[in-house]
């Protein structure tokens, strides 16, 4: 029991004794603290372009360059293609400019293949005399055939150049340009053997209601 006691007073240790002597033989700066890097501010664009130019000499010749102005050019307005046709539309209505027949849908014109179709200008432009002329108006269709028969082997037995068939334009009726249908279908068909050429007629002699005839 006593050895015991007497080995634990041997192994006390006196663990902060020196410890004094050693922070004074220690120096001052092992104990000081580091300051971090100041942080360097990138330079922005002023700075920057300041910094490429620095180098850059100006050039004397090129402080003062004249400038010359363009003369500005007004912008192009584009017609609008519907402009233009309601215009010709509204000078024919108004009867500052005539109506081209050939352009309209009602124009009828035919011609034998063997003749040239410079036939059929001449013809519409009035350049043949008419020789005599038939009026459909009022007609119905079975009384048309009749006489239209009638006129055109007269006017083949006369001897007749050119002659005018009146048929009208249907505007009034129901069904449309029945009796013009009819009477440009005999013509292009049953009487062809007869008939050179046939086209409708100018303004003045009825337009787009009559046909003239040109026999061979």
């Amino acid at each position: 029991m006593g050895a015991k006691k007497q080995f634990s007073e041997k192994v006390v240790t006196h663990s902060f004794r020196d410890l004094k002597k050693i922070m004074k033989s220690k120096r001052p700066e092992t104990f000081s603290l580091k300051v971090p890097a100041k942080t360097i501010k990138p330079p922005d664009d002023e700075e920057l372009f300041l910094i490429t130019m620095k180098e850059v000499q100006e050039i004397g010749e090129f402080r003062e360059i004249p400038l010359y102005h363009k003369t500005a050019v007004p912008p192009v307005k584009k017609k609008h293609p519907d402009n233009e046709v309601l215009k010709a539309l509204d000078d024919t209505v108004r009867g500052r400019k005539p109506l081209h027949l050939p352009d309209t849908q009602e124009y009828v014109e035919w011609i034998d293949q063997a003749h040239g179709r410079n036939i059929l200008k001449k013809l519409h432009e009035g350049k043949y005399s008419v020789q005599d002329c038939l009026d459909l108006h009022g007609v119905i269709v079975e009384e048309a055939e009749k006489e239209v028969d009638v006129f055109i082997r007269n006017s083949v037995k006369k001897g007749h150049r050119c002659v005018k068939i009146i048929h009208g334009r249907g505007l009034c009726s129901p069904q449309g340009p029945v009796l013009k249908d009819i009477v440009v279908k005999w013509l292009s068909m049953r009487y062809r053997k007869y008939i050179r050429a046939f086209v409708t007629a100018r303004q003045c002699d009825g337009g787009l209601g009559a046909v003239y005839v040109l026999f061979k």
